[in-house]
C-alpha cells in the first residue's frame, strides 16, 4: 500500500547493513554442507590437471594428508575417484572390484590415519576401468544392464570390506541400488549407506572430470563413439522422469539421493526435496567449477564471490550437501567469514 507519493513497506531496509542481512539471512552455507571430491593416482607426485585450474591427481599420501586438513576444516567426508593405470583397465572393468586396487588401498589408508574423523564416499561405476570408458559392461554398441550390476554388486562390496562408509553408484543402470543393498547387507554391511546417483543427467558439463580419471580418450576411440552416454544417463529435457528414478532408487533401498550437475538443474533439486522429504546431494560437477574457475582467471568475475553465490544456490534450492572441487577453499572463507563476525562482535 502506498501513502502519498512514497510506498510504506521498503524491502530495502533490511539490507542496508551487514549485519542486518546476516540475522534475515533465509540460507546459510556452513563446511557441514561441503563434501570434497578427490582424484587419487599411483604416481608418487600430484598432477595438475589441465582443464580444471587448481585441481590435481594426488598419490595416496597426499590424499590421506588432503582428508587431514578438509576434517580440521569441518567438511563431513570426501568422495574418492581413481585414475586406473592403461594396463589395468578392460573391457569387463574387473579391476573394479579388486580388493587391492588403487581406490581401495587409499580407503584404507585414509581411515587408518583419519579414524572417524571425516567418512569416506566411494563411487560405484566402471568408467574408470573399462577400456572403452563407459559406467557398463559393453557388448557390441550397447552398454548391457544386468551384467553391469552384477559387477556393482562386488565393486560396492569390496569398497565396503576397504572401510568405505557411503557407497555412491553413478552408473545409472536400472536395479543396482537394490542389488547393491541386497550384497552389502549378505557380507555383513549392513550399517554402509547408499548415496546414489538417483538423477543423473548426459551433461555436457562432465568433459573435465572424464580428463581428469582418463575415460575421455577411451570414450572418444571407442566405435561407435557415444560420448554422451546418453543410451543410459538422463535426458536433461526430463523432470517428472527424475522424480520417477529417485522413487524407484527410495524404494531399492537408498539413504540418500544425488541430483548431477548441479546448478543447471536446481529445478530438479527442489522438486525431490519437496517430493520426497529425504536428504539431496548435488554435485557441482567439473565443468562448472572449471567455468568459475577459468572465468575468475581471465579477470571475468570473483572467484570467491561466484563459488560462494553457485553453492548457496544449490542449498537454498534444499541440497543438504554438496559435492565441490572448491570445498577445501570454500570451507577457508567460511571460516573467515566466522571468524570475522566473531571479531566484530566481541
Amino acid at each position: 500500500m502506498t501513502y502519498g507519493k512514497f510506498p510504506q513497506t521498503r524491502m530495502r531496509r533490511q539490507r542496508q547493513a551487514a549485519w542486518t542481512r546476516r540475522m534475515v539471512a533465509e540460507t546459510e552455507l556452513t563446511t557441514a554442507d561441503l563434501i570434497l571430491p578427490l582424484f587419487v593416482h599411483e604416481s608418487a607426485k600430484s598432477e595438475l590437471i589441465k582443464s580444471m585450474p587448481g585441481v590435481a591427481r594426488h598419490s595416496v599420501r597426499a590424499i590421506v594428508e588432503i582428508a587431514k586438513k578438509a576434517a580440521e576444516l569441518g567438511i563431513p567426508a570426501i568422495a574418492l575417484f581413481p585414475v586406473v593405470p592403461e594396463n589395468l583397465k578392460s573391457l569387463d572393468g574387473k579391476e573394479a572390484y579388486n580388493s587391492e586396487n588403487l581406490i581401495c588401498r587409499t580407503i584404507r589408508e585414509v581411515r587408518a590415519t583419519c579414524k572417524d574423523s571425516i567418512g569416506i564416499i566411494a563411487d560405484v561405476a566402471l568408467d574408470p576401468y573399462t577400456t572403452h570408458g563407459h559406467d557398463g559392461l559393453l557388448e557390441g554398441d550397447k552398454v548391457v544392464n544386468d551384467k553391469t550390476v552384477e559387477i556393482l554388486r562386488k565393486q560396492a562390496k569390496a569398497l565396503a570390506v576397504a572401510g568405505a562408509d557411503i557407497i555412491a553408484p553413478s552408473d545409472m543402470m536400472d536395479g543396482r541400488v537394490g542389488a547393491i543393498r541386497e550384497a552389502l547387507d549378505e557380507a555383513g554391511f549392513c550399517d554402509v549407506m547408499i548415496l546414489s546417483y538417483a538423477a543423473k543427467y548426459a551433461s555436457s558439463f562432465y568433459g573435465p572430470f572424464r580428463e581428469a580419471v582418463g575415460s575421455s580418450a577411451a570414450l572418444a576411440s571407442n566405435k561407435p563413439k557415444r560420448t554422451d552416454k546418453q543410451t543410459y544417463q538422463m535426458d536433461p529435457r526430463n523432470s517428472d522422469e527424475a522424480i520417477r528414478e529417485v522413487a524407484l532408487d527410495i524404494e531399492e533401498g537408498a539413504d540418500m539421493v544425488m541430483v548431477k550437475p548441479g546448478l543447471p538443474y536446481l529445478d530438479i533439486i527442489r522438486r525431490v526435496r519437496d517430493e520426497f522429504k529425504i536428504h539431496v546431494f548435488a554435485y557441482q560437477v567439473s565443468g562448472e567449477y572449471s567455468m568459475i574457475r577459468a572465468a575468475a582467471d581471465a579477470g571475468y568475475i570473483d572467484y570467491h564471490q561466484a563459488m560462494m553465490e553457485s553453492l548457496i544456490a544449490m542449498k537454498r534450492a534444499g541440497a543438504i550437501g554438496i559435492f565441490t572441487y572448491g570445498a577445501l577453499e570454500a570451507a577457508e572463507m567460511i571460516r573467515h567469514a566466522q571468524s570475522e563476525v566473531c571479531s566484530y562482535s566481541g
